[in-house]
């Protein structure tokens, strides 16, 4: 219970950071004016609290088996080569290798219907701002660090360093907040290195342009594999084009309840019942 209530403390501490940074900011610079306590404010922060605190909780053991399984497997040269470099490039190559994991378990979080049942509530997101980042059904968030953090600790980047360990996750939480950000700066040539906010809003837009731009940190991974998006100006709007529970609760169920489409062969439904029904489905099995 005390550690419970300790980790609770951090976590507001860490939220009263973050707002601190960042109100100010999205004020002052932001791309659309919005409210501070905008609708869905209230579930964004239950997303926040239960994936800080839960999540963290449930991958620690995970993580740690499979990167040590996968460790076996990587020819000893490899990682004593790796070893052997300093911390900075150690740190460098993390990012690098951790951000191409993450890409791919994004990309397939879009492209696999049963992922996507997930992650479409990070999508259904109407207005974006740096709490935006924090809305994730804990199943998706778990999938995607795992493809991040997997290839990270099986070649031994972090070296049994903790301070590099938390460093890239530091820098990778804050990234997630930033590209989230009601801001609209822009960074020139560097955008194709450097995710922003403009990156990133396209991934949230509300069509199939929200099928590219996965990377979270580094741009030119998507540039390497083909789902580089800039298109000349902003989106005009976000989200997806089902309808998500207003509940927090409901929202975490929604995934592992039957599709309406499924249910209707199910129940045998067809002909132009069907096909009206389809039109006005509320599934959410596909990310296009």
């Amino acid at each position: 219970m005390n550690a419970l209530i300790a980790e609770l403390y951090h976590l507001a501490i860490w939220l009263l950071l973050l707002c601190a940074i960042f109100i100010p900011l999205e004020r002052l610079a932001g791309v659309r004016r919005q409210k501070i306590f905008r609708r869905d404010c209230l579930i964004d922060l239950g997303y926040f609290v239960l994936n800080s605190v839960f999540v963290g909780l449930l991958l620690g053991v995970p993580l740690i088996l499979l990167g040590a399984a996968i460790h076996q497997l990587i020819p000893s040269t490899m990682l004593a080569a790796i070893a052997g470099l300093p911390a900075a490039a150690r740190l460098a190559l993390a990012l690098l290798v951790g951000e191409i994991g993450f890409y791919w378990g994004h990309r397939l979080s879009h492209r696999i219907p049963w992922l996507w049942r997930f992650h479409a509530i990070h999508h259904s997101a109407e207005a974006i701002d740096f709490l935006t980042n924090t809305r994730a059904h804990p199943v998706d968030m778990a999938f995607t660090r795992m493809c991040g953090f997997i290839p990270v600790l099986a070649l031994g980047l972090p070296g049994g360093s903790t301070a590099l360990t938390a460093l890239v996750l530091v820098l990778g939480t804050l990234w997630g907040f930033f590209v989230h950000a009601n801001l609209r700066w822009r960074f020139g040539v560097l955008e194709h290195v450097i995710a922003t906010p403009f990156f990133h809003r396209w991934h949230h837009t509300r069509d199939t342009r929200r099928e590219g731009n996965y990377a979270a940190m580094f741009p030119f991974i998507d540039s390497l594999f083909g789902t580089y998006r800039r298109p000349d100006q902003w989106p005009d709007r976000y989200g997806i084009d089902t309808p998500m529970p207003a509940s927090l609760a409901l929202q975490l169920l929604q995934p592992f309840m039957p599709s309406p489409r499924r249910a209707r062969r199910r129940a045998g439904v067809s002909g132009p019942v069907a096909q009206t029904a389809k039109r006005r489905s509320i599934d959410t099995t596909t990310g296009d």
